[in-house]
């Protein structure tokens, strides 16, 4: 998670479920070492320490000892700070796990731009994955129909093609052929002629 997401409560309660975070440190964190790590510096690694917290608020929400991380990333040239609860895998492979977060959030755009999910059909967490699940399918079916077809269409515009004549009993490969028509039908239909 990013720093903005840091909720020490929340993290506690993470800690006591039997799960693992890593988060992005804040540079205000008021904190005591209680052991130094060996590190790897050859591998980015300048700091790996097991500290607590000394801000009363801070250790009364998180009461638990957490490990910090200092990270160089040579290809940002930047400097990152990580927590996490977690004390047995290596420190390269807890700043792994943060770089691999943004393969998340790629993932998550591109739900919001391809799949064009306006509303959710039910609200229930398994009618929400449900309809996700729905959506990925259907996108990744329009895909390879797409490549097996050989149509040199972008994928948007086979998808527009699909939805506009979804219930048209003519074959695939004619309505990609008569797209332009259909486009040309369909996104002015309801505009004026002026000359």
């Amino acid at each position: 998670m990013d720093m903005g997401y840091i909720d020490y409560h929340r993290l506690y309660r993470i800690q006591q479920s039997g799960g693992f975070f890593v988060i992005r440190a804040k540079e205000n964190m008021a904190f005591d070492r209680v052991y130094i790590h060996s590190v790897h510096k050859e591998l980015g690694i300048q700091v790996d320490q097991t500290i607590k917290f000394t801000h009363q608020q801070s250790q009364l929400k998180y009461p638990a000892h957490l490990r910090r991380i200092k990270f160089y990333d040579r290809e940002k040239d930047k400097t990152f700070i990580f927590l996490t609860n977690h004390f047995e895998i290596d420190a390269t492979t807890i700043a792994g796990l943060y770089k691999e977060r943004w393969k998340i959030k790629l993932f998550f755009r591109w739900i919001k731009q391809h799949l064009k999910i306006k509303s959710f059909y039910g609200t229930s967490e398994n009618a929400i994955h449900c309809q996700i699940w729905i959506a990925i399918c259907t996108y990744h079916l329009v895909a390879i129909a797409k490549k097996k077809l050989k149509i040199g269409h972008s994928l948007y515009s086979f998808l527009q093609v699909i939805s506009i004549s979804i219930f048209e009993k003519e074959p695939v490969n004619q309505l990609v052929s008569n797209s332009d028509s259909h486009f040309k039908d369909s996104d002015f239909y309801n505009q004026l002629i002026l000359f």
